[in-house]
């Protein structure tokens, strides 16, 4: 499955459902579920601002997944102040061109801990080392799939 690394606090809020756009400098032609991966990058001035403790977010894990259903392309930075509350940047700098338009998040009852990588990168889960968070994913990911099937 395709994974992302993102910065913390914005996976945190992708996750939660309060950042619907992400914003980078590229495009992508993917479209569909994807893992967030929490970066272990913190960033302290924009935990501030949304009044986050760093020291309450998970870093350097996979913590929930997402649909990417579209890429927004911004001309100007007009039109990315207008999306402001979709993407919570602070940025008015249209250097990140695209918005990724984000739908159904779902948060990990169970973060794991995973190396992240630039763009999107395969997730191998063969290469958990801690059985117990391969044995509790799968009762999540069993659980959800019964539950939407009900």
């Amino acid at each position: 499955m395709k994974c992302l690394s993102v910065c913390q606090p914005f996976a945190e809020l992708i996750v939660e459902g309060k950042k619907i756009i992400e914003l980078r400098k590229w495009n992508t032609k993917f479209r569909g579920e994807f893992l967030i991966h929490a970066a272990k990058n913190v960033l302290i001035e924009d935990c501030k601002r949304m009044k986050i403790s760093p020291s309450s977010i998970i870093t350097g894990a996979i913590i929930g997944k997402v649909n990417l259903v579209d890429v927004k392309k911004y001309d100007s930075d007009k039109e990315l102040f207008r999306d402001k509350k979709k993407h919570h940047s602070t940025s008015d700098n249209s250097k990140n061109k695209y918005g990724f338009i984000l739908e159904n998040p779902k948060k990990l009852r169970v973060p794991i801990p995973y190396l992240g990588k630039l763009n999107f990168f395969e997730f191998q889960p063969d290469e958990i080392k801690n059985k117990d968070i391969e044995i509790d994913l799968f009762e999540e990911e069993h659980r959800y799939m019964w539950i939407n099937q009900h």
